[in-house]
């Protein structure tokens, strides 16, 4: 099993969901208002004046075969609109209950 995390623009929200949807992935945790910068090229989204935008992330728990055609997904996404930005990152698990 791996862990992805998706952290993306609110913008793209609906877009995420719909790919969990397409990809038949039911089980995820979704954090709405998330604060942050990218480490190359990122803005940051802080939702203050300066910076108001803000990050969501979402985090499922997939088997290891599935998580190709994730991350697929996520880089057409990231694709469509650079300047908004998405990054996925994956780890494994170890166990769970």
């Amino acid at each position: 099993m791996k862990a992805v995390m998706i952290i993306f623009n609110q913008a793209s929200s609906e877009r995420v969901e719909f790919i969990f949807d397409r990809l038949k992935i039911n089980g995820f945790t979704w954090w709405s208002e998330v604060k942050g910068r990218g480490s190359d090229t990122g803005e940051p989204r802080m939702g203050t004046h300066t910076w108001p935008e803000l990050n969501s992330a979402a985090m499922t728990v997939i088997p290891d075969d599935r998580v190709d055609e994730l991350l697929d997904c996520v880089r057409k996404l990231d694709e469509i609109n650079k300047e908004v930005g998405v990054r996925a990152f994956v780890w494994n698990i170890e166990k769970s209950y």
